[in-house]
């Protein structure tokens, strides 16, 4: 029995070697070791316990807010298109209907991108330029959102309608399938604007994380793939891609959170219109833009009520998100294992 072990089994057993005086000195510091120990595991258990107690608040807070509106309108809530304030009539669909369609525009627009930023970052950029540009895109990532609204508004939005919305109303606007989504008046607002706002905002996001996440590829199987002849896009493909693929969906659910809970860069170019439309684009509503809108103005208690409601259907909303996010990856995982 060493001397460990013989101080935790309560000390019954001396050490060969020790004197009492040292003995005593080693039994102080064994007990000492095991309080600091145990307060160390109670803290951080107490840190992480607060975590589920905030959300689990979140959720008991919006519930109990969201409940008139459920009880008045009951699941319909969620499908009618209805939003009168002045009656009291409300419903979710155009609020879920724009928060999807510009979180859905935002994730194909970027993710490419994110992805050839993050690929050139770190397996293409000369080594003079990987810091620059790296730091560059950090920097976009530190924009506040409001400073993107302001710049959609008054630049994006209007070259945007003067010159590349007929340009897609004359190319994709004729076509059989598409076609409806890109007609309409070109105002330069509306749900695609927004939509591409969204994009230039999670594009550093994305970016930055697939980035981290690429740069933790082990330096011999890159090397070793090349010295079997593959290219880097192979290299990429079979051996990047299949090593980070967790960290390369965490980063694309990241920027699609951020998203879906963007408020002021939508409000500011989403149009704020109260009207369901095939086209994109035609003006919509977002739930976040909705709740920026309305909240301070909410006078009836059902009407603030029904606010909340949107509040929880889009906690609802990224919670299923991320949870398919976490299925899809655990499915993937299952397959590795039965090859």
């Amino acid at each position: 029995m060493n001397a460990h072990s013989a101080i935790a089994a309560g000390g019954a057993d001396r050490p060969a070697g020790l004197d009492d005086a040292s003995h005593a000195a080693l039994r102080s510091t064994m007990r000492t070791q095991r309080m600091q120990d145990f307060i160390f595991h109670k803290v951080t258990l107490l840190f992480a316990a607060s975590v589920l107690v905030v959300l689990v608040g979140i959720i008991i807070s919006l519930a109990i807010g969201a409940a008139p509106a459920f009880r008045e309108f009951g699941p319909a809530f969620i499908a009618s298109a209805e939003w009168d304030p002045v009656n009291d009539k409300f419903g979710a669909l155009i609020a879920i209907t724009g928060t999807l369609a510009t979180s859905v525009i935002a994730l194909l627009v970027a993710f490419p991108i994110s992805f050839g930023i993050a690929l050139f970052l770190t397996e293409i950029c000369p080594a003079w330029l990987r810091r620059p540009m790296g730091m560059a895109v950090e920097l976009l990532a530190g924009v506040p959102s409001i400073i993107y609204g302001m710049w959609g508004l008054f630049v994006f939005a209007p070259i945007f309608g003067d010159h590349v919305q007929p340009l897609l109303k004359h190319t994709l606007g004729v076509l059989p399938v598409v076609g409806p989504l890109f007609q309409g008046p070109t105002m330069g607002l509306g749900v695609l604007t927004a939509g591409l706002i969204l994009a230039i905002m999670i594009i550093p996001f994305i970016a930055s994380v697939m980035r981290d996440v690429f740069e933790i590829v082990p330096t011999v199987l890159k090397e070793s793939a090349y010295g079997l002849g593959c290219t880097k896009w192979e290299v990429v493909r079979k051996v990047v891609l299949p090593y980070t693929r967790a960290g390369v969906v965490g980063g694309v659910m990241l920027g699609l959170g951020r998203a879906l809970g963007e408020t002021m860069a939508v409000t500011f170019v989403i149009g704020n219109a109260n009207e369901l439309s095939l086209s994109l684009f035609a003006a919509g509503n977002s739930i976040s833009s909705t709740l920026a809108n309305e909240f301070a103005e909410a006078s009836s208690p059902l009407h603030v009520s029904s606010l909340f409601a949107l509040g929880l259907i889009l906690f609802a909303i990224t919670f299923i998100v991320l949870s398919a996010a976490k299925l899809m990856l655990l499915g993937m995982s299952r397959k590795e294992g039965a090859k």
